[in-house]
């Protein structure tokens, strides 16, 4: 699978650990930066990851900020994009499963390493299932969702 991350400088530390464990995993990385550091703006990242899913040049992606928070809020402001924060195992894959959660958020100044290879374990391992026999209110949940986003939010 292909997987755009990014971060600001709050997560470029956790960022470095889970390229490398990602591409150990045999998914091809996307390090789309911070690349020290420095401070830089949460909003530029979270962009950059989802201008990546929007091209189809990834599947997934993950942004990493300090507290997760300003990540996923600028990342859900485009359109198809789908971003939590998730800080437990149960919701990383839940929310691909169910609602079709397509970027990863997550806190570098919150969780540890070791819950981040988690976490990131269960997402890229989730598939979304409501178009399953017996799981179509998953669609249905989703079909709305996607309209609340045609009449407020642009690319």
């Amino acid at each position: 699978m292909r997987i755009a991350i990014g971060s600001d400088h709050a997560g470029f530390i956790l960022k470095g650990s889970l390229v490398k464990y990602i591409s150990g995993l045999g998914h091809q990385v996307m390090d789309l930066g911070t690349d020290s550091l420095t401070s830089v703006d949460y909003p530029d990242f979270a962009e950059l990851v989802g201008s990546t899913i929007q091209a189809g040049e990834a599947e997934r992606g993950i942004v990493i900020c300090g507290s997760g928070v300003g990540g996923c809020i600028a990342a859900n402001k485009m359109k198809g994009i789908y971003a939590a924060i998730c800080h437990d195992a149960y919701s990383a894959s839940q929310g691909v499963e169910h609602d079709n959660m397509n970027v990863l958020c997550l806190g570098g100044r919150v969780i540890g390493e070791d819950l981040a290879k988690v976490l990131v374990d269960r997402f890229l391992a989730a598939r979304f299932i409501g178009n399953e026999p017996g799981q179509e209110r998953h669609l249905i949940r989703i079909n709305k969702i996607k309209k609340i986003e045609e009449k407020g939010l642009t690319k």
